[in-house]
């Protein structure tokens, strides 16, 4: 038993050993290997064939035909030199078919391989460029699709240092199917102009620059954008679209961009709305449905009909659309006074379904088929509301808390305070002492060091004492997926939500998360305030992209000053209780000065998935009004 196994061994050893001289050897093996199943076969075939000659050398050259003829070795019979010129001329056939057969298959490999890397040239016109890779990419590529869904074609190139079968199956696992807008992956470092170039940017319509995941992503915009002047060259180029972390470099990236590009600053603008969100709860839910391209966004559109009359006149001259400003020399003005004429170069800034949505219906009750809209007898008078001090409790701490601070000190009531509680490895006092700098006496800003995600150090701020409560997760670390700095978040939550099962009261909670579908697992009511910071960044984006007017819209719309998004009790414009339509409600916040664009019902706030927000409803549309229902408007502060 030992020795046959020695000796198979050893012919293995043998065997191997063979195959390592090299091509000739794999040759004369598989030469081998086909003839002990061919020849065997032909003689079995020749033998048993009634037709087959009857003597034994007439039966040999029958084998030897038949094997010839399945092996290509042409099979001649006769003269030994004979059949050694036929079996030359067969081997000669086959060096030249395998040959040509090789040539092919290794063109073909070399093609799909470079087709599977994404280097051949989009030949696109129109099209819309996605420079980079992120969480953003997402959100970004699916409101392009969707921004696309009435356009006949449609493309969207994206070009990210990443393999490109990789790109195109979580772009597909992730968005689904795209309708008629195809996705185009091309793979190669953005910060390429050669590689750059194979996307066609000076054919496309929009060019849009996401930053990468890593703390350090603001010097890769810039360069990006520069390799993006670079690979244009002369050309004038499409609307650019880019955004930094860092207001450090948002300088340097608009002037990379050039004239026709837009540079966000996505921390600030993070910041302002965790802000504006924690003075008026809800107003995330409003922002996620404007900057959705999947309800109503804001258009551009004018009819001359309208020159020479006021502003307030055009509030109730759409039926189906919501006027909030004026396009004026290539500036918007959001709210402007009631009493300001259109001018014949005037553009209305509108939100409404679509581009084609906004047509003139007047329902003021000039007219004869919108006679009745507006009821007058149940507009609520006027009262101003006098601003109180509030008191923000702010769990956690990262990049972006610095500015949440100042934006809270800026606009601060006097008497307002706010308190701080995270680890010390994540800030000292001195740093949140620092970020309120400049705002006292209004404003008192105290730290707490602690352990957010222990109740029994939550338990000790009389937590159901502050207006709102903001939960911030760390920055992400070098090597870490950015959405484990929400793990920390929702065992934060969890601890809130018990604390709300011991008080008995709803905490007003405003979370910023990093990853979406982390949404779904958050402990806190299905209406509350959540900031998904890239998320929102990607829908500002792929806003822009469409219409550069906006970014001075949203430019107001978050700042300090100016016309802000507010969600205001109803009953400050309609009686409680009574039944009006929306025109009713229009026309009570146009008397305030204001531009009621929607409402939010306090019956349905916790139900998905609008939470009872309606943006830009019928102005025909009637409903009872109750005490707790609030109105969406675009008013200043």
């Amino acid at each position: 038993m030992e020795q046959r196994a020695s000796l198979k061994g050893r012919a293995r050893y043998w065997f191997d050993t063979t195959l390592t001289r090299g091509t000739s050897a794999l040759v004369g093996w598989l030469a081998l290997g086909c003839l002990a199943l061919v020849l065997p076969a032909s003689a079995v075939l020749v033998w048993t064939d009634p037709h087959a000659p009857a003597s034994r050398s007439g039966r040999l050259a029958a084998i030897w035909r038949l094997t010839g003829e399945t092996l290509r070795l042409g099979g001649a019979t006769g003269p030994l030199l004979r059949v050694l010129m036929s079996v030359l001329l067969a081997l000669v056939a086959l060096v030249y078919v395998s040959t040509l057969v090789g040539l092919i298959t290794t063109g073909l490999t070399e093609r799909l391989t470079a087709l599977r890397r994404g280097r051949s040239t989009v030949i696109e016109q129109g099209h819309s460029v996605v420079l980079g890779w992120s969480e953003q990419v997402f959100t970004v590529v699916s409101e392009l699709v969707a921004a696309n869904a009435n356009q006949r074609y449609g493309a969207v190139a994206v070009l990210a240092d990443r393999n490109k079968t990789t790109m195109e199956e979580a772009l597909s696992s992730k968005m689904g199917p795209t309708g008629r807008t195809r996705l185009i992956c091309r793979s190669g470092p953005p910060t390429d102009p050669a590689l750059l170039a194979l996307t066609n940017p000076g054919a496309a319509s929009a060019v849009l620059v996401l930053p990468h995941d890593d703390p350090s992503a603001d010097p890769e915009v810039v360069k990006t954008l520069l390799a993006l002047r670079s690979a244009l060259g002369a050309q004038e180029g499409p609307p650019v679209v880019a955004a930094v972390r860092d207001d450090r470099y948002r300088l340097a990236a608009s002037l990379a961009a050039g004239t026709r590009g837009i540079v966000l600053e996505s921390d600030a603008i993070t910041a302002r709305l965790i802000v504006q969100s924690a003075r008026r709860p809800g107003l995330s839910l409003v922002y996620r449905d404007l900057l959705d391209f999947a309800g109503d966004e804001f258009y551009l559109t004018f009819d001359p009909a309208l020159t020479s009359r006021s502003f307030g006149d055009t509030l109730l001259a759409y039926a189906t659309s919501s006027v909030v400003g004026l396009l004026r020399d290539g500036r918007p003005l959001l709210n402007p006074p009631p009493q300001t004429l259109i001018k014949p170069d005037d553009r209305l800034i509108v939100i409404t379904r679509d581009d084609d949505t906004a047509r003139l219906d007047d329902c003021s009750g000039l007219v004869d088929d919108c006679s009745g809209l507006v009821d007058e007898s149940v507009m609520t008078p006027w009262k101003p509301a006098n601003a109180r001090p509030e008191r923000v409790l702010i769990l956690g701490w990262n990049r972006r808390a610095s500015l949440i601070v100042d934006q809270m000190g800026r606009s601060a009531v006097p008497g307002s305070a706010i308190a701080v509680v995270a680890d010390r490895n994540e800030v000292t006092a001195e740093q949140v002492r620092d970020a309120g700098t400049g705002f006292a006496p209004r404003l008192t800003i105290t730290f707490r060091p602690g352990d957010v995600t222990r109740p029994e150090t939550l338990r000790c701020l009389e937590i159901d004492s502050y207006d709102s409560v903001v939960v911030l997760g760390p920055d992400p670390v070098p090597g870490q997926r950015p959405d484990e700095a929400d793990n920390r978040t929702l065992i934060t939550l969890l601890v809130l939500h018990l604390l709300e099962q011991e008080t008995g009261r709803e905490l007003p909670v405003v979370t910023e998360m990093i990853d979406d579908r982390n949404r779904a697992l958050a402990p806190i009511s299905p209406g509350a305030d959540v900031i998904i910071s890239g998320k929102l960044i990607g829908l500002l984006l792929a806003q822009i992209s469409q219409n550069r007017h906006l970014a001075a819209v949203f430019e107001e719309l978050f700042s300090l000053t100016g016309s802000q998004i507010h969600l205001r009790p109803a009953a400050s414009y309609v009686l409680p209780g009574s039944e009006s339509s929306f025109a009713t409600v229009v026309a009570a916040a146009r008397q305030r000065g204001e531009c009621a664009i929607g409402y939010r019902r306090h019956d349905r706030a916790t139900a998905a998935p609008d939470h009872g927000v309606r943006i830009n409803p019928d102005k025909n549309e009637r409903r009872h009004w109750t005490e707790r229902d609030e109105v969406v408007v675009i008013a200043q502060d």
